[in-house]
């Protein structure tokens, strides 16, 4: 932590589903004034996201699921097209990954790349999210996918072409920032 920052008060506000706790800040600001400063912070834990896609089809692996923070915000229907993802929980990012996938699109990839990490809201959020890809292909469909019916997913596994994926963030059909992300690295690394 910076010399000129200290943390004098934690308030746990919630720790029904995650953890929401306010922070009192003292900040030494470069005039050597002493302030407060109050901020409020979400952990949910760290996540791993992959991307799915087929070299030679040049299709990609995409999820879609209802999200209530996007209804609450307008999103007329709540649904989300998202690249499939997961909280790490107790697991590191590959093995997490790995198992969502299977879990989601009820693909069985066993060599997945990570490309990069991300904060995804450092302004409120304590998440880093691990971004992964992978090639995929009919032989490891093991399932139909869709989630877990004890956590109540409801998850639609769609393959699409990618330059299709691609132009829906312009469409604003894909408003997700981690399937941005991916999407975007893909037409820089894979489909150029």
């Amino acid at each position: 932590m910076k010399k000129n920052i200290r943390i004098k008060d934690t308030q746990l506000l919630s720790d029904n589903y995650y953890i929401l706790k306010k922070y009192s800040i003292e900040h030494i600001n470069e005039n050597d004034k002493k302030e407060i400063h109050q901020r409020e912070v979400y952990d949910r834990g760290n996540g791993a996201v992959i991307l799915l896609y087929h070299p030679e089809k040049k299709s990609v692996i995409l999820t879609k699921q209802f999200r209530i923070p996007t209804y609450v915000n307008g999103n007329i229907d709540g649904m989300l097209i998202e690249a499939c993802a997961g909280q790490l929980d107790e697991e590191n990012p590959e093995s997490c990954i790995i198992r969502e996938t299977e879990e989601e699109t009820g693909y069985h990839v066993k060599n997945v790349k990570k490309i990069f990490e991300s904060y995804m809201s450092p302004g409120v959020m304590t998440e880093i999210l691990y971004f992964f890809i992978a090639k995929y292909d009919e032989s490891m469909k093991k399932s139909k996918g869709g989630g877990l019916d004890d956590e109540g997913e409801e998850i639609e596994v769609m393959e699409l072409d990618f330059d299709e994926a691609y132009s829906m963030i312009k469409t604003g059909e894909i408003k997700d920032s981690k399937t941005i992300m991916l999407l975007q690295y893909a037409k820089i690394h894979i489909f150029h």
